[in-house]
């Protein structure tokens, strides 16, 4: 993948946006692709042992993807801040208050969000999370020593603060655990397996991959088998249980594009390049089946995603 094709999709995966005034839910900022690259790159690790608790400062902007403690300290004010948590697939994240030392009645705050938030677009979006979205922000100053500790219901969560005056602080603990039924993920690698279950729940569930890639479906299956070749189907959404493959730049599944619905249970690849930043595999279940979908994606080199252009076949990837 090209340098710059490669900065703008991690432009997009840490872009923050950050409302001026007092609005304790930041959402919009503006920060260099230089920044936000390195970010990234450099801390994306592998969990530590058990017995050895990671300790580390953490940046007004920062990206985490490790278990440890993480201690933050205004030099100076700091009134747009965001840290972004995330874990693998299979595992949800606890943030602990170990010890906050800031002036909430002065307009500091602390703000866990079950998610992410990037250019005021959620993941997961409203329509594919269990919570309403009031109730996924937590607010330390709002809820004190009431709760110290939040859970996400997915693989990553993300942390805005404000501080206004040098010396104050807080210290976060970062704690991953294991989701027997993971719901909506955002895949840290562009290249993988992954097979999504729905026991027999009336949810939606998203896996996306910030990146553009090629994907095969290799199964379908809605908790029974019928004779019908596997196709796509207009009326998918009326059956009430399908699969989606989304495409866009935004991480917000109810304002991606549709590339194709598959409602009929299935065993056999079907192949699909996609040249967006984001690509989305969604399954809707009303309930009634146990729902499994199982797919491997790869990320597409240059030559691939420039034939893709030239073709128009995502065209809507390049113009939006």
């Amino acid at each position: 993948m090209e340098r710059t094709f490669r900065e703008q999709l991690f432009f997009l995966l840490l872009c923050l946006s950050v409302l001026s005034g007092d609005c304790r839910y930041i959402e919009n900022n503006d920060i260099s692709k230089d920044e936000l690259y390195a970010l990234f790159k450099s801390d994306l690790r592998r969990e530590i042992p058990d017995l050895l608790m990671y300790r580390r400062p953490l940046r007004c902007l920062d990206m985490v993807a490790m278990e440890g403690q993480f201690t933050f300290t205004a030099e100076t004010p700091q009134l747009s801040c965001a840290a972004f948590f995330m874990a693998e697939p299979s595992e949800v994240i606890s943030v602990e208050y170990d010890s906050v030392d800031i002036d909430c009645s002065g307009g500091d705050f602390i703000t866990v969000f079950d998610g992410w938030v990037m250019k005021g677009e959620k993941f997961p979006s409203s329509q594919d999370h269990p919570l309403p979205l009031y109730e996924r922000y937590v607010d330390y100053c709002d809820s004190g020593s009431a709760r110290k500790s939040v859970r996400s219901s997915q693989n990553v969560a993300m942390v805005f603060f404000r501080i206004h005056s040098a010396g104050s602080s807080f210290t976060l603990t970062v704690r991953k655990h294991t989701n027997p039924f993971p719901c909506n993920v955002i895949s840290q690698s562009p290249e993988g397996r992954y097979t999504m279950v729905i026991p027999q729940q009336h949810r939606n569930c998203s896996f996306s991959i910030i990146y553009p890639v090629a994907i095969d479906v290799s199964e379908f299956s809605l908790g029974r088998r019928n004779n019908f070749p596997k196709r796509s189907l207009p009326g998918c959404a009326e059956s009430g249980d399908y699969v989606q493959l989304l495409g866009g730049s935004g991480i917000d599944t109810s304002k991606l594009l549709p590339i194709t619905d598959l409602c009929i249970s299935f065993t056999g690849p079907t192949h699909l390049k996609i040249g967006c930043d984001n690509t989305v595999v969604r399954m809707v279940s009303s309930g009634r089946f146990v729902s499994r979908v199982s797919f491997s994606y790869r990320l597409l080199d240059s030559q691939e995603l420039q034939t893709i252009k030239l073709n128009n076949v995502e065209d809507f990837c390049f113009n939006n």
